[in-house]
């Protein structure tokens, strides 16, 4: 198997020893955790649990686009949570990004409470399968 890395289009500064994405041959992309962030400059945008989400899953999309995808193309989250009593709002702000751009089969999901760095109040990686 070969992997291929795939950046962010927008990210112009290092946030971490990582890849944005990594694309196998058979089509798996793997998206490391993603969070609110500005990437021209690398500053935490905090925001609203809700602002956090769709700036989040904004930059998730990105990646996925980056490899040739779409965010139909996801087929697994894992959410961190800095509050989980802000699930409700999340989940809300969540289902409305993929509703929003048509999708109709969520990605399956697993969401936790974690510490986050930064501040930020949501981080969330995934798992897409492009091309297939």
């Amino acid at each position: 198997m070969s992997k291929h890395d795939v950046r962010h289009p927008d990210k112009r500064v290092s946030t971490g020893a990582y890849s944005a994405g990594i694309l196998t041959d058979d089509g798996w992309l793997y998206v490391s955790g993603q969070g609110p962030l500005d990437l021209a400059t690398g500053a935490v945008l905090l925001g609203t649990i809700e602002e956090e989400t769709t700036q989040t899953l904004e930059h998730v999309e990105k990646i996925v686009q980056a490899a040739g995808g779409t965010v139909d193309d996801i087929v697994k989250c894992a959410v961190h949570l800095a509050d989980i009593w802000e699930f409700p709002r999340f989940n809300e702000a969540y289902r409305a990004f993929f509703a929003s751009r048509g999708v109709s089969v969520l990605p399956a999901r697993t969401t936790v409470g974690s510490q986050l760095y930064g501040g930020i109040r949501v981080e969330i990686d995934a798992v897409a399968r492009i091309g297939r």
